[in-house]
């Protein structure tokens, strides 16, 4: 919601507020002191976009080492024309999510995943690790920065954070970047399927999303850039997401072309595919533990042919945006086939896995040691130099 407000002025004992509105919140000045203040959001009609948030993380990487982190309002990013992000693609990224759990605490599932992850993948793109704690530090001051974006509890939203890595510096010949950036901003988004999870339908890919010792195991931008052409494709045909099979021999089921899948055989065993081409989910890594642990269900990790996936009681794809969302039918070049659960509601068991995991995530269910990191808003803390939108401007031009 955008409150028509261009600019005020208002005098209060002495001192001087200017008050205007940008995007979703207003930016104030008391005495010099610059504030930001949410303007009222409707959390139940929020969807799965970018909102601006005032503040954002970022640390650099220069002459072989990293600089501290820093604190921006400025969301833009003035860059060389030559930059390595954007000649080779040299970019990594993660996504985790900040929540209000059910006794008020804000929480993030599993962040030290998704920074291990991340320096996987940093590895693999000849990108520099992130010193230790540099991850969760960003996490952690991004989240309290914009507390005001956090969503409620029971209100179906929470706060998405997007950290992502890349070469900054120009090269011409095929290299590594010699400079790097890393970044973290957070936006506030609704459940990633408005009205309820419903069963969707794939099709059996002809593009490969990965081939054998490539970089379908890591969390970079190409990957992702390489599926665009196929899901549009697929939206274009009436399809939800496609299926994608290994292309070496076009036999075993690997993953579509953001989240993992989840298998249940009859006898209510739970499946999920073994590749190494297949990116090492979060979310799918917990619900099996879930499903082992929790459930008390039996756990298969392995190689899953194409041809018994018409056998499977259930399926189900997983990650961060939706946790887990149920498949009704899969089309296999005109020929169709659809999971006993149907295409109106989840099967029985992906609904146990979601609502469990989900539970957990929001403090309903208690977790394992170590899969909630809780995010204690009212500690004072250091934050660094924060930049204005101004300063970044004039350090852009001087670079």
């Amino acid at each position: 919601m955008i409150i028509d407000i261009t600019l005020s002025f208002m005098i209060i004992d002495t001192k001087l507020i200017i008050l205007y509105n940008k995007y979703d919140y207003y930016r104030i000045f008391i005495c010099g002191k610059e504030i930001f203040m949410a303007v009222d959001i409707d959390w139940s009609n929020l969807g799965f976009g970018y909102v601006k948030t005032p503040y954002r993380y970022v640390a650099e990487y220069k002459k072989g080492k990293w600089s501290d982190g820093r604190m921006t309002t400025y969301e833009k990013i003035v860059i060389h024309e030559s930059a390595g992000v954007l000649q080779y693609a040299q970019t990594a990224f993660e996504g985790l999510k900040a929540y209000t759990a059910k006794d008020g605490r804000v929480v993030t599932f599993r962040p030290d995943l998704n920074a291990e992850r991340m320096n996987r993948s940093a590895a693999r793109l000849e990108m520099p690790a992130l010193p230790d704690g540099m991850f969760m530090e960003a996490v952690e001051k991004v989240v309290k920065a914009n507390k005001e974006f956090i969503p409620p509890y029971g209100s179906g939203a929470s706060l998405y954070l997007r950290p992502y890595l890349f070469g900054s510096s120009p090269v011409v010949g095929v290299k590594p970047a010699s400079d790097y950036q890393f970044r973290l901003f957070a936006t506030p988004v609704g459940p990633y399927f408005k009205g309820g999870v419903k069963p969707i339908t794939l099709r059996v890919c002809d593009y490969d999303r990965a081939a054998p010792h490539g970089t379908g195991n890591i969390k970079a931008g190409l990957n992702y850039a390489m599926s665009l052409s196929a899901i549009v494709e697929a939206h274009a045909l009436g399809f939800d997401e496609n299926m994608y099979l290994d292309s070496a021999t076009r036999t075993f089921v690997e993953e579509t072309g953001g989240a993992n899948f989840i298998f249940v055989t009859k006898d209510g065993t739970i499946v999920t595919p073994k590749s190494d081409s297949i990116l090492p989910s979060v979310t799918r890594r917990s619900l099996c533990y879930v499903a082992e642990n929790y459930l008390g269900m039996r756990v298969e990790n392995r190689p899953v042919t194409f041809e018994e996936v018409r056998d499977f009681e259930e399926c189900g794809v997983c990650g961060t945006a939706a946790v887990i969302c149920p498949v009704g039918k899969v089309n296999d070049h005109g020929n169709e086939f659809y999971f006993p659960s149907g295409m109106y509601e989840m099967g029985p068991v992906i609904r146990q896995l979601y609502e469990t995991l989900v539970g957990i995530q929001l403090g309903e269910i208690e977790a394992p040691d170590g899969w909630i990191h809780e995010i204690k808003l009212d500690e004072e803390e250091n934050s660094g130099e924060e930049q204005t939108e101004e300063q970044a401007e004039e350090n852009a031009q001087e670079e």
